[in-house]
């Protein structure tokens, strides 16, 4: 299926629409023009009497109440069951309501009075808005239904059943308008997945050996990493059908749709076989079924997975069906779903390496003017821990800030600023006193020169006491040389000897503290709690871990610690904990009184131009070291 075609699809639809609108529009005033113009007037017609008759009827005392308008004067005869009627009223006539055309007649009023008659003035004709008002206000709640279970439910289509049909949609290469070769970094995961398509255009290539096609693939990895980009890659190389869903289009308001869903979604794909269907952010249905006595559960989307478990390996056989899901929240999935013979493979996909990093670089610059400073390699060696998302967002941050400056090539001062901005936060003019300044150039100095002293630390890149969106009134910028994969204790004491070295600072120069401290405690305090509860780090707890097991988790959840610990155990943790960070500061706050000189002359630099760089960092530092 094109791109043509679904443009023409949704035309189609488009028109439908508006030519049922139209035609509700039409009934409407077709209706309101019927009454106006043919039911009431023959109404009127077969109930209309001359005025004589009805002059003779008030004279007579048979009248019970009359209507008085401008075209029409209406009037009502004694019922034969009321007490207060006259004795000769005609027996056939009685309780009939008849129409006369008025006359000029003064009397009338009077002879009404005098025979004790009932009688009201009808207001004058509103016209036709107000007419076509008054028929509109009522319609229109079944209207605005209508268009409900039409455009919502329907979605164009003429049955409102199709609520239960899938909402997935057949993509081809063409439409996909991505492959492998637009990816970098993930070279591993796009071998398993280009297996899975050899298998699809090849069956017989595995089949001798007795090979059985995977039913399932599961990629799990932190948010940015390129999940739903590689499931784009595989529709673009697969030469096969492939269907794109998202978890929550399984589940909607009414009861089991999901469950429908699911069955027609696996119709669809099984009369198309062999084919791929991709289904994005799966734990959206696919997390763990309730257990008995629970208070919270959710019957709908239970009965949805019900469906999906059935359908991918229940009794009715699955052929040629593939499964391909993506989720970054592994660790709630249900285990039946997860077991073999459903998703047979879960493949991590991992943040990218400094290769991959560089891949994706050169991937997302491809047709960028660069200028010739410009260096891949070093911001894919300074760009560690970031995902194939942010790496995306830098290229477009730099591009957008040589537009601002209308320069014709993207500089590696862009890239800078670029990266600063991801992870410091965007630049404000806030105006600060002179003695906030001062502290803030000490705080972020303390930091800087405790980096610049410890050996196991990251090295500095740039110091700034520039206020930013995140509500930093400075900071420093530390990027490592090489991705990191195994941390030492010595690496960790060293981090928050850091990371307490402004508070330490601060403490030296102004005998107290202040609040600017507030995330560089959190940092070393989950940073101590970490190697108290996880990494068995302490020896008055030992090399025990006392975290409760929740599972693999890319979110940043916070593990909790084991139910079953006793008071005295939980105490102890907290005791570890702050003896570690107490041993951080006073670290800290032993470098900064040893090289007391190098932090004043790096705040003093500070506070004169704002912002500083790693190398000045170290060329103060050098120099006071070189001091007798």
């Amino acid at each position: 299926m094109s791109n043509t075609g679904e443009q023409d699809v949704d035309k189609k639809q488009r028109k439908q629409l508006r030519f049922s609108a139209i035609y509700l529009v039409v009934a409407l005033l077709g209706m309101w023009l019927f009454q106006v113009l043919i039911f009431q007037p023959l109404l009127l017609e077969a109930q209309e009497v001359p005025y004589s008759v009805f002059r003779s009827d008030v004279a007579a005392g048979h009248v019970k109440e009359v209507t008085i308008g401008q075209e029409r004067i209406f009037f009502t005869l004694y019922d034969q069951g009321d007490p207060t009627a006259p004795a000769d009223l005609p027996l056939q006539r009685a309780g009939m309501t008849y129409n006369t055309v008025p006359v000029p007649d003064d009397q009338l009023i009077q002879d009404l009075l005098a025979a004790g008659v009932t009688f009201r003035a009808e207001p004058p004709d509103s016209g036709l808005l107000t007419n076509l008002l008054g028929w509109f206000i009522p319609v229109l709640p079944f209207a605005l239904i209508w268009y409900y279970f039409y455009r919502r439910l329907g979605r164009g289509g003429s049955n409102i059943l199709s609520i239960g049909k899938s909402k997935a949609k057949e993509i081809t290469g063409e439409m996909s308008g991505i492959t492998f070769a637009n990816i970098g970094g993930l070279d591993e995961v796009a071998v398993e997945l280009k297996e899975i398509i050899s298998f699809l255009k090849s069956p017989e290539r595995f089949t001798r050996l007795g090979a059985k096609l995977p039913k399932g693939v599961l990629l799990v990895g932190p948010p940015g990493t390129g999940k739903t980009l590689l499931a784009k890659a595989t529709a673009g190389e697969a030469g096969v059908p492939f269907f794109s869903i998202s978890g929550s289009d399984f589940v909607e308001m009414f009861v089991g749709v999901g469950a429908a869903r699911v069955r027609d979604l696996f119709e669809q794909a099984k009369k198309k076989a062999p084919c791929i269907v991709f289904v994005d952010e799966i734990d959206a249905i696919g997390q763990s079924r309730a257990t008995v006595g629970a208070l919270h559960t959710n019957d709908e989307r239970e009965q949805t997975l019900n469906q999906l478990l059935s359908e991918m390996d229940g009794f009715a056989p699955n052929q040629g069906v593939v499964i391909i899901a993506a989720t970054n929240r592994p660790e709630v999935l249900d285990p039946a779903l997860l077991r073999p013979g459903r998703f047979d493979r879960q493949i991590q996909v991992p943040l990218p390496t400094e290769k991959g990093r560089r891949q994706i670089l050169g991937i997302h610059t491809r047709n960028m003017p660069l200028a010739e400073d410009v260096n891949l390699d070093r911001i894919a060696q300074i760009t560690a821990g970031f995902s194939g998302a942010d790496l995306a967002n830098i290229v477009n941050e730099a591009a957008l800030l040589a537009s601002r400056r209308d320069a014709a090539q993207v500089t590696m001062a862009d890239f800078d600023l670029a990266i600063e901005r991801v992870v410091a936060g965007l630049q404000r003019s806030l105006p600060l006193k002179e003695e906030v300044k001062r502290k803030v150039a000490y705080h972020e100095s303390g930091h800087a020169l405790v980096a610049a002293l410890l050996p196991d630390t990251d090295p500095v890149h740039k110091v700034s006491i520039i206020p930013t969106a995140k509500g930093a009134l400075g900071y420093t910028l530390q990027v490592p040389e090489e991705d990191q994969y195994l941390v030492s204790e010595t690496e960790l004491k060293q981090r928050m000897a850091v990371l307490t070295g402004g508070r330490a600072a601060e403490l030296l120069v102004f005998g107290e503290a202040s609040t600017g401290a507030a995330n560089d405690l959190q940092r070393a305090t989950e940073m101590a709690r970490r190697m108290v509860t996880e990494f068995g780090m302490t020896e008055a707890l030992g090399p025990v871990h006392y975290l409760a097991d929740a599972g693999m988790g890319y979110l940043g959840q916070r593990a909790v610690l084991r139910p079953e610990l006793s008071p005295e155990t939980e105490t102890l943790i907290d005791r570890e904990i702050r003896r570690l960070v107490e041993e951080a500061q006073q670290t800290a706050l032993n470098l900064l009184r040893e090289h007391e000189s190098a932090l004043h002359q790096i705040a003093a630099m500070l506070q004169e131009r704002e912002v500083i760089n790693g190398e000045e960092v170290l060329r103060i530092v050098a120099e006071h070291q070189h001091q007798p």
